[in-house]
Protein backbone atom coordinates (compact mmCIF):
# COMPACT_ATOMS: atom_id res chain seq x y z
CA UNK A 1 0.00 0.00 0.00
CA UNK A 2 1.58 3.08 1.06
CA UNK A 3 5.58 1.40 2.50
CA UNK A 4 6.20 -0.29 5.65
CA UNK A 5 4.90 1.54 9.04
CA UNK A 6 8.59 2.19 9.76
CA UNK A 7 8.72 3.83 6.51
CA UNK A 8 5.68 6.44 6.60
CA UNK A 9 7.03 6.73 10.47
CA UNK A 10 10.43 7.78 9.63
CA UNK A 11 8.58 9.89 6.77
CA UNK A 12 6.35 11.95 8.92
CA UNK A 13 9.76 12.54 11.59
CA UNK A 14 11.62 13.96 8.80
CA UNK A 15 8.86 16.08 7.76
CA UNK A 16 8.07 17.41 11.36
CA UNK A 17 11.88 18.24 11.68
CA UNK A 18 11.91 19.82 8.35
CA UNK A 19 8.86 22.01 8.97
CA UNK A 20 9.76 22.80 12.83
CA UNK A 21 13.49 23.82 11.16
CA UNK A 22 11.93 26.12 8.34
CA UNK A 23 10.19 27.75 11.55
CA UNK A 24 13.00 28.49 13.15
CA UNK A 25 15.13 29.75 10.57
CA UNK A 26 12.13 32.09 9.41
CA UNK A 27 11.24 33.64 13.03
CA UNK A 28 13.81 36.33 14.06
CA UNK A 29 13.13 36.98 17.49
CA UNK A 30 12.28 41.38 18.56
CA UNK A 31 14.35 41.92 21.69
CA UNK A 32 13.32 44.42 24.08
CA UNK A 33 14.83 46.82 25.42
CA UNK A 34 14.68 49.56 28.33
CA UNK A 35 14.11 52.95 27.43
CA UNK A 36 17.69 53.51 29.61
CA UNK A 37 19.39 51.01 26.88
CA UNK A 38 17.97 52.57 23.79
CA UNK A 39 18.88 56.42 24.86
CA UNK A 40 22.06 55.06 26.32
CA UNK A 41 23.73 55.04 22.55
CA UNK A 42 20.52 56.54 20.47
CA UNK A 43 22.31 57.16 17.12
CA UNK A 44 23.16 52.83 17.67
CA UNK A 45 18.89 52.73 17.14
CA UNK A 46 18.30 55.38 14.37
CA UNK A 47 15.72 54.23 11.80
CA UNK A 48 15.55 50.74 12.70
CA UNK A 49 12.47 48.79 13.81
CA UNK A 50 12.88 48.56 18.00
CA UNK A 51 11.21 47.47 20.76
CA UNK A 52 11.27 49.34 23.42
CA UNK A 53 9.66 48.62 27.37
CA UNK A 54 9.05 51.11 29.88
CA UNK A 55 6.11 52.89 32.02
CA UNK A 56 3.66 55.47 30.74
CA UNK A 57 4.36 58.29 33.07
CA UNK A 58 1.61 60.01 35.33
CA UNK A 59 -0.31 63.28 33.18
CA UNK A 60 1.87 62.56 30.23
CA UNK A 61 -0.86 60.84 28.09
CA UNK A 62 -1.75 63.29 25.52
CA UNK A 63 -4.52 62.21 22.98
CA UNK A 64 -4.72 65.53 21.02
CA UNK A 65 -1.14 65.84 19.97
CA UNK A 66 -1.24 61.64 20.42
CA UNK A 67 2.35 61.39 22.30
CA UNK A 68 3.05 60.31 25.65
CA UNK A 69 6.49 59.93 28.07
CA UNK A 70 8.02 56.37 28.27
CA UNK A 71 10.40 56.21 31.23
CA UNK A 72 13.16 54.00 32.15
CA UNK A 73 14.91 54.13 35.42
CA UNK A 74 17.00 57.34 35.03
CA UNK A 75 15.76 58.74 31.35
CA UNK A 76 12.28 59.11 29.54
CA UNK A 77 11.61 58.74 25.71
CA UNK A 78 9.12 60.87 23.97
CA UNK A 79 6.31 58.21 22.26
CA UNK A 80 4.71 59.79 18.99
CA UNK A 81 1.24 57.05 18.90
CA UNK A 82 -0.15 58.99 16.43
CA UNK A 83 0.10 55.26 14.20
CA UNK A 84 -0.37 52.82 16.72
CA UNK A 85 -3.89 51.48 17.71
CA UNK A 86 -3.97 52.63 21.83
CA UNK A 87 -4.92 48.78 23.24
CA UNK A 88 -7.13 48.35 25.96
CA UNK A 89 -5.30 48.05 29.01
CA UNK A 90 -3.29 51.17 28.18
CA UNK A 91 -2.88 53.61 30.83
CA UNK A 92 -0.74 56.31 32.81
CA UNK A 93 1.25 54.27 35.22
CA UNK A 94 1.74 50.87 33.21
CA UNK A 95 4.28 49.13 32.49
CA UNK A 96 4.18 48.84 28.62
CA UNK A 97 6.34 47.85 25.33
CA UNK A 98 6.64 49.72 22.26
CA UNK A 99 7.88 48.70 18.74
CA UNK A 100 8.26 52.04 16.59
CA UNK A 101 11.48 54.17 14.82
CA UNK A 102 13.64 56.10 16.96
CA UNK A 103 14.16 59.77 15.51
CA UNK A 104 16.07 63.12 16.99
CA UNK A 105 13.30 65.35 17.34
CA UNK A 106 15.13 68.46 17.61
CA UNK A 107 14.41 68.60 21.07
CA UNK A 108 15.93 65.08 21.97
CA UNK A 109 14.67 61.26 21.13
CA UNK A 110 11.35 59.96 20.42
CA UNK A 111 9.77 56.93 19.19
CA UNK A 112 7.36 57.14 15.99
CA UNK A 113 5.10 53.89 17.60
CA UNK A 114 3.91 51.61 15.37
CA UNK A 115 2.53 49.15 17.97
CA UNK A 116 1.96 49.23 21.76
CA UNK A 117 1.49 46.02 23.63
CA UNK A 118 0.17 46.11 27.62
CA UNK A 119 0.30 43.39 29.81
CA UNK A 120 -2.94 41.34 31.01
CA UNK A 121 -3.78 42.88 34.26
CA UNK A 122 -5.70 39.82 35.55
CA UNK A 123 -2.00 38.63 35.50
CA UNK A 124 -0.72 40.44 38.24
CA UNK A 125 -3.65 40.78 40.59
CA UNK A 126 -3.53 38.57 43.74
Amino acid sequence: MGGTRATRLTIVLVTTIAVLGLMMISIEPQVQHTVDEILENPSEHVSQDIFVRGAVENNSVDFQSMIFSLSGTESILLVDFSNAAVPDGFDEGRTVAVRGQLYDNGDGWSLSATEIQTGCPSKYES
